[in-house]
């Protein structure tokens, strides 16, 4: 995958067609998809992105439930969709394997016969298909909920069961679609970190949607943000993290993130103001900095700061132990103080605030 400072330039994972290749181009109603998502073997990425911007549309166009109208997907070298050339693999026929959101487990039927069902579906006998799915129970830690039905299972069990009857047809390519989100949060971390170490063991390539930055920073080895349907930035993880490309992807991060044209050691943003950096550059680039580095004064601050601006209070929440301020003005700024902090400024909203960050604070590189 390219890194952050490459854009969202595309291309194959490498020069034998190994792994998953998939330009995918859906045109559905007022919405078009239109995203190139490769993945090695052996390697988890990660669709990141808001509601809306087609995640699960692109993991259903790999799988084959939603046919593409441009683009081809194949694996290995065998192509699986290609409207141009008139080739369609059914979903059934395709060496993939999906867990959805929701696991879509068969209410009357019990751990067993839901993880057997992949196996039976493919013409495997029944003893063999019982055996093997008894298997990949004990895998996932439910060896003694064999004869258990998904309603007699909790949200973290009925996922497992779920991944389970997705690997033991030993597929060459995963597809989870939001594979937590149904859970409550005091059973995400544990049944995160078990997936994790299926996932590490899983020789084939996984693609994983999720709106959740940490399950994307913990789960994949590779990240691409999907906004409008369109890529807007790919790379590892903590890559996107630091130097974020879009607003979206900014306050995932948590940082402030501006664009303009450098000169020197000043950037004249695109949305008004200027930021002091404290590293050279020319030409168009990002700005960002973290919240954290941001500090709040009631009259303009003597010292040291190279940036100071006049803004107005629009807004401010706990987030945990500190307080999010968010200031309206050229630029406008977030900022991470404690509430001590805003007891002793007296802030509320509409109150006017002068904002300062060191130059040596921020971070630049090309936009």
């Amino acid at each position: 995958m390219s890194g952050p400072a490459d854009g969202v330039a595309s291309g194959p994972v490498d020069d034998d067609g190994a792994g998953l290749r998939a330009s995918l181009r859906v045109a559905r109603g007022g919405f078009a998809l239109d995203a190139d998502l490769d993945v090695a073997p052996g390697r988890v990425l990660a669709v990141l992105g808001p509601n809306g911007a087609g995640k699960t549309t692109a993991l259903r166009a790999i799988a084959g439930l939603t046919p593409l109208t441009g683009g081809a997907v194949a694996h290995d070298g065998e192509v699986w969709d290609d409207p141009a050339a008139g080739v369609f693999v059914p979903p059934a026929d395709r060496a993939a394997a999906t867990v959805f959101q929701d696991y879509l487990l068969f209410p009357h039927l019990d751990a067993l016969e839901n993880v057997a069902f992949g196996l039976r579906a493919r013409g495997v006998g029944r003893q063999e298909a019982r055996r093997r799915a008894a298997e990949w129970l004990e895998r996932v830690g439910l060896a003694d909920h064999t004869r258990a039905r998904p309603g007699e299972l909790s949200g973290g069990q009925r996922q497992r069961v779920a991944l389970a009857r997705a690997l033991v047809t030993s597929p060459r390519v995963l597809l989870l679609d939001e594979p937590l989100a149904a859970l409550d949060a005091a059973t995400r971390a544990d049944v995160r970190a078990d997936l994790r170490r299926h996932l590490a063991g899983f020789a084939g390539a996984t693609v994983l949607v999720t709106h959740d930055p940490l399950d994307a920073m913990i789960l994949a080895d590779d990240l691409a943000v999907l906004e409008g349907g369109r890529v807007t930035q790919r790379g590892a993880p903590a890559d996107v993290a630091r130097a974020p490309r879009t607003d979206y992807v900014a306050r995932l991060a948590g940082l402030n993130l501006y664009r303009g044209v450098a000169d020197g050691g000043r950037v004249r943003l695109a949305a008004g103001g200027e930021i002091v950096v404290g590293h050279p550059a020319r030409g168009e680039v990002f700005v960002a900095f973290s919240p954290g580095a941001v500090a709040l004064y009631r009259t303009p601050p003597d010292g040291s700061p190279r940036n100071v601006w006049r803004g107005r209070v629009v807004g401010a929440e706990h987030r945990g132990d500190t307080v999010r301020v968010r200031l309206d003005g050229a630029p406008p700024v977030l900022a991470d103080i404690t509430p001590a902090a805003l007891a002793d400024l007296r802030l509320g909203v509409g109150d006017e605030v002068w904002a300062a960050v060191k130059a040596n604070e921020t971070d630049v590189y090309p936009a």
